[in-house]
């Protein structure tokens, strides 16, 4: 093959994994390092692919990854070229450009954990080979997998014996089976007034009735929780108790003792569903560590390590709970999927998952420093170890106007609608993790600031 010049070679290795996502974390590091400047057009994607040595398909997919993490855009006729950093126009922004109203973790930019990870998955066959792929596991996981999720959790919870685990498909489907198992439809549960939107859409399912338990700035108000237990007689007591979703709240450690003693008296079973309780370097005591006899703790994959794994563990207060939710696992899911919960196993076994959980609370912590930077203290509700932040709007915004307006500049965020079991607050969630960049983040916080610092009349477009 005669030589080509070409404006960009990327340095991978073939044998590390997908060799588009290699190109892509190739790219999105020379641009970091400054290696490619915006406006830099990249070689044709059949140039490349000889040049590597490989399938057009593989760099035609490299480059639409790049894409979609805002690193590159296409001009009709001319190519493929890196993404310039553009001026805001009063704020506004492209539309499409800045979707923050998926709440997931922060991509991070580190191509030798990606690398890292990818060959765990690659090394898969060493698991098991075809069992893997083609036989039913039980529905809890098998003993190596719920060894796996002892270990996640044992800075959490101490003294943690694999007969109290069990591998779900992920928390919703965790959930699913702990709200199936604990009621029936017309019984009642009862929750935050700001909640989980997921176990609304369940309980709205399973035709289940949900109350509010009055809160204050700690969180549930124990007198008001005691005055449901006796009035309601609810079935169990959902909560997200650290780095709550939508509001960010983490319920202190006196008030989850409190909560906890009425929850033994009234024998109200507490569902912890604990998604961001990884992320915290020094957390407050689980319920499931304060109670363990009537706590179900939920602790999924998804928020620390990767959405797409769908493996959450669910611990129980004792091995008859775990035989029972074993069989409800059954009925709604069949079982957890082998081969991510394999993945997740290789993870924690090897150091992968430490490794991830801190790039993401790297991550996460960077793109905080910006929203604090940027956004209006006094509107915010924000935890710095989370990666998500609570927008109270000033008057005379109403959350309706501010979340039309921002999406006609392209940026999406959630509105309290989503959470909220009575009237909701004038209030938005924003996900600081779904921007693929940092960059992409700020130019969505800087239009939302630009948007907050006028009033609605004033960015009207009605005429």
């Amino acid at each position: 093959m005669t030589e080509i010049a070409i404006s960009w070679t990327p340095d991978i290795d073939k044998s590390a994994g997908p060799v588009y996502l290699a190109i892509a974390d190739a790219l999105s590091a020379d641009i970091q390092a400054g290696r490619l400047a915006g406006g830099t057009r990249l070689p044709p994607q059949r140039t490349l692919a000889e040049v590597l040595g490989i399938d057009f398909t593989t760099v035609s997919r490299a480059y639409t990854e790049a894409r979609r993490r805002g690193l590159v855009e296409g001009k009709v006729g001319q190519g493929t070229y890196v993404r310039s950093k553009r001026p805001l126009l009063n704020g506004a922004v492209p539309s499409g450009l800045v979707d923050m109203s998926m709440n997931m973790p922060p991509r991070f930019d580190d191509s030798g954990l990606t690398t890292r990870m990818w060959r765990s998955v690659n090394e898969l066959e060493a698991d098991g080979g075809l069992d893997l792929l083609l036989r039913y596991q039980e529905p809890g996981g098998t003993g190596r997998d719920r060894a796996a999720g002892v270990s996640w959790l044992s800075s959490r919870l101490d003294g943690l014996f694999t007969d109290r685990v069990l591998v779900c498909p992920g928390a919703q489907g965790a959930l699913l089976a702990l709200a199936g198992a604990l009621a029936t439809p017309g019984d009642t549960i009862c929750t935050e007034p700001l909640t989980y939107p997921g176990f609304l859409s369940l309980a709205a399912h399973l035709r289940l009735q949900l109350v509010s338990v009055a809160s204050d700035a700690d969180g549930p108000i124990p007198e008001a929780f005691d005055k449901v237990c006796i009035e309601r007689r609810p079935k169990a007591f959902y909560c997200n108790p650290t780095i709550q979703n939508p509001t960010t709240l983490t319920i202190p450690l006196k008030r989850r003792q409190a909560l906890a003693a009425i929850a033994r008296h009234h024998h109200v079973p507490i569902i912890e569903d604990d998604a961001y309780g990884a992320l915290p370097t020094a957390p407050v005591a689980p319920f499931a560590a304060i109670a363990p006899d009537i706590v179900y703790h939920v602790a999924g994959l998804a928020k620390c390590l990767a959405p797409a794994l769908r493996i959450a563990y669910l611990v129980v207060p004792d091995s008859r709970s775990a035989i029972r939710l074993a069989g409800a696992i059954r009925a709604t899911a069949s079982m957890a999927s082998p081969v991510t919960a394999s993945i997740a196993t290789r993870w924690i076994e090897d150091g992968t998952a430490d490794a991830v959980l801190a790039a993401i609370r790297n991550e996460a912590a960077a793109r905080q420093v910006l929203a604090t930077h940027i956004l209006p203290a006094d509107m915010l509700r924000i935890d710095p170890e989370g990666f998500h932040l609570w927008l109270n709007l000033p008057q005379p915004w109403t959350r309706g106007e501010f979340v039309a307006r921002l999406r006609s500049i392209g940026i999406g965020v959630v509105t309290s609608d989503a959470f909220a079991l009575a009237s909701p607050p004038e209030a938005v969630r924003v996900g600081l993790g779904a921007p693929a960049s940092r960059a992409e983040l700020e130019q969505g916080l800087r239009a939302m600031a630009d948007l907050l610092a006028q009033p609605p009349a004033m960015s009207s477009l009605v005429i």
